[in-house]
């Protein structure tokens, strides 16, 4: 996704997905499945994010003449992955606790710094969570994120900044602004 999406376009593919239209569902899905991913993959490992976004389209989709409002899909689709769960709450402690799969081209050092990080932003509230999860994993800018979600820029702002300043208390990385104060020559 490159730049945010009108909320009038994003209804006019659900009204068109409604109707049946095959690019429309594919357009939605391409569209939304990183919100849907970074929802589930703040709850479980990578393998099963992966299954679980594809069960919350199926979901969505099967219950796409329901939705009033098709320009709130982000939202709509967004709630209908949060209640997409694990089956339990050992499965889903047990699969966020396991080894994801290295990324790509990525060192051991690298891999292991990536997996400790992403434990601690599961262990976050959800709204911190689904935030940095869009940010850093799925690479979406601040507008992006508010676009899908249908959340005010601001509020992500606000999300992002706090969240990630509890990221950072988490993995042992907080800042001591009068440490920086004292490094300083004047």
């Amino acid at each position: 996704m490159k730049a945010t999406i009108d909320p009038a376009d994003i209804a006019r593919q659900v009204q068109d997905a409604q109707r049946g239209a095959q690019a429309a569902f594919a357009w939605l899905y391409r569209t939304f499945a990183p919100l849907v991913h970074a929802i589930h993959l703040g709850m479980t490992s990578r393998a099963r994010a992966e299954e679980l976004t594809q069960e919350t389209f199926v979901i969505a989709f099967d219950r796409l003449a329901q939705l009033r409002d098709p320009a709130s899909f982000g939202a709509w689709i967004a709630k209908i992955a949060r209640r997409n769960r694990p089956v339990s709450r050992v499965e889903e402690r047990d699969l966020a606790e396991t080894d994801d799969p290295a990324w790509p081209g990525a060192g051991p050092e690298s891999v292991a710094q990536a997996n400790e990080a992403l434990r601690a932003i599961r262990r976050l509230p959800e709204a911190y969570r689904e935030t940095l999860v869009l940010r850093l994993v799925e690479g979406l800018s601040g507008p992006e994120i508010a676009s899908l979600t249908g959340m005010t820029p601001e509020s992500v702002r606000v999300n992002l900044h706090r969240g990630m300043t509890r990221l950072r208390d988490a993995l042992g990385m907080a800042v001591q602004h009068e440490e920086r104060g004292d490094d300083r020559t004047t």
